[in-house]
């Protein structure tokens, strides 16, 4: 399981555990799964997409960081 953070400069958009995690990456979007390898990447507009329980919510972002440690996913994005 993952734990996911979600912050932007105006609150805390979403904290609470996850069964997945799709991201805009730089270079393409990319999934955040259990165990991923530790990694920091930038984020471009689009899409965040979480798994909570087989429900997946959205949230459209304008551009952000993402960091992945230990089963915590860090996102801090500008929505």
């Amino acid at each position: 399981m993952l734990t996911l953070r979600i912050v932007s400069p105006e609150r805390i958009v979403f904290t609470g555990e996850v069964d997945s995690v799709l991201v805009p990456g730089t270079v393409g979007p990319f999934e955040i799964l259990n165990n991923h390898a530790p990694i920091i990447s930038t984020l471009v507009e689009g899409k965040v997409a979480y798994s909570v329980k087989g429900d997946t919510k959205e949230l459209h972002i304008v551009g952000g960081f993402v960091e992945v440690k230990k089963n915590l996913v860090s996102l801090c994005v500008e929505i």
